[in-house]
């Protein structure tokens, strides 16, 4: 097992003591992390989440990378913050993501000197190693290769809720370089394992399990990455009396709107609709099933005489509408969301804590609750 060579006799019996298949406080895995310990990593504590093999990627030795292969099943990743893949020269994968558009592949990539097959575990820790040095670049990387890199967003968790992030994440709270081997974990039967069956397997080979809803949480106590820039009174037709705050990103630069109606507070739930603004839908009403969604949330809002709408301008950045705000009306019901986490963090400055969602399409917020939110329910508008 994976512990026999990586964990001391001493500190096994410890964990035991303390329940080894709980989810862990984020400041043992940052220590897990820093001791090149390979721990689980999934969205929270819900039967249903997946889960995926982490280790620091300059603690990711050939024994390491071993023991994903043989317990994770899956595609070994490693995830990089963007200035290091743009050191590396690398190149999305695909500049069209028609697959999982939540997520960034670049080229896959092989060590150029030190390599045989490039397959073996030994090998494939000596790309990872090569790809995170600092003092490499383009010269020392070829395409393609055996290791998949995997780009994480700007501002982690705080604006995605996802694996990736959380990997670098961790890496980088634990002091050390922002990256992480990766591996999502599958069962015995080939299909993607949950959290039962993570929790079988952390006691079997004495792993820890870390949550993103509890990274997201952490990072909250000390990091913001939207700021109030601004606001003042609207008198609409629809509800009369609003307020209009603005607020900037601090990652991008780029700003939003959030029009307030009525007192917000945590004693209630709070009717909440975020708007992907659309000329065509917005203005000019072209005929769609988004046209009026605007209006009839603002007249949803003024019945129940309090909430927020959060408005994102499409046409001011590709990047805001992805980071500020759930896709479009268009997505499929029931999707799981991780790009959400500016928007979270403007409800949670405005007061907002327990939700209901004004949507045409049902929607799950990944891992939320680290924000200090809840969806308590989903409304139509239409």
């Amino acid at each position: 097992m994976y512990i026999e060579f990586c964990r001391t006799q001493a500190d096994i019996a410890q964990t035991r003591v303390l329940g080894r298949t709980a989810i862990t406080p984020v400041e043992d895995i940052l220590g897990e992390a820093r001791a090149g310990h390979i721990f689980i990593l999934v969205d929270d504590d819900n039967p249903a989440s997946t889960g995926d093999l982490v280790v620091a990627a300059q603690m990711a030795t050939p024994v390491a990378v071993n023991f994903m292969a043989a317990h994770g099943r899956g595609l070994i990743c490693l995830a990089l913050q963007q200035d290091r893949v743009d050191a590396l020269g690398l190149d999305l994968m695909h500049a069209r993501n028609r697959s999982r558009p939540d997520e960034s592949y670049a080229t896959s990539i092989e060590a150029r000197e030190g390599v045989s097959t490039g397959i073996s575990a030994e090998d494939r820790a000596r790309t990872i190693s090569v790809a995170i040095d600092a003092a490499r670049g383009t010269d020392d990387i070829v395409t393609p290769g055996h290791v998949f890199p995997v780009v994480a967003s700007p501002g982690g968790v705080l604006m995605r809720a996802g694996q990736v992030e959380a990997a670098v994440d961790i890496a980088r709270l634990a002091g050390l370089n922002p990256s992480a081997a990766i591996c999502k974990i599958m069962n015995a039967a080939g299909d993607v394992a949950r959290l039962p069956e993570l929790r079988e397997l952390a006691a079997e080979h004495d792993l820890k399990i870390c949550s993103v809803r509890d990274l997201i949480a952490y990072r909250r106590m000390n990091d913001r990455m939207i700021e109030r820039i601004g606001e003042r009174p609207v008198k609409s037709r629809f509800g009369g009396e609003w307020r209009a705050v603005a607020y900037r990103n601090k990652i991008n630069g780029e700003e939003t709107l959030a029009m307030v109606l009525g007192e917000i507070g945590p004693d209630r739930p709070t009717l909440v609709r975020m708007h992907l603004l659309s000329i065509f839908h917005d203005v000019f009403a072209e005929d769609t099933s988004r046209t009026g969604l605007l209006e009839a949330s603002m007249r949803h809002i003024s019945e129940e005489g309090s909430g927020v709408i959060v408005l994102i301008n499409r046409f001011v950045s590709d990047y805001v509408s992805r980071t500020l705000v759930p896709a479009g009306e268009s997505l499929k019901g029931g999707q799981e969301l991780r790009d959400y986490g500016g928007g979270a963090q403007i409800l949670s400055d405005l007061g907002v804590q327990q939700m209901v969602l004004l949507t045409d399409t049902p929607k799950s917020l990944v891992a939320l609750e680290g924000h200090g939110l809840s969806i308590v329910e989903q409304r139509n508008i239409s």
